[in-house]
């Protein structure tokens, strides 16, 4: 039985996969300066391929915005209302 065209995933040939062609292969290594136009096609070393996590954030702690000298600076949640 085969699958429904609407069941696949659209970008299912972009994912991440931990073999890289010969071409690949060598275009990586001519990028590190690993191998020449002389050098042999058959037995290239082995080249390291990481999966990039783009896109992670750190969360940033919220900065304090310096104010002129004689302001005061607004309640915020923190600390309650001066009671009168």
């Amino acid at each position: 039985m085969s699958v429904d065209p609407s069941l696949k995933i659209k970008g299912a040939l972009k994912r991440h996969r931990n073999v890289l062609t010969r071409a690949e292969r060598i275009e990586k290594l001519t990028e590190e300066e690993r191998w020449t136009e002389e050098d042999s096609l058959l037995g290239l070393p082995k080249v390291a391929h990481r999966k990039s996590h783009a896109g992670r954030k750190t969360k940033e702690p919220p900065k304090e915005e310096a104010l002129p000298e004689g302001v005061e600076a607004p309640p915020t949640e923190e600390t309650p209302p001066e009671q009168k």
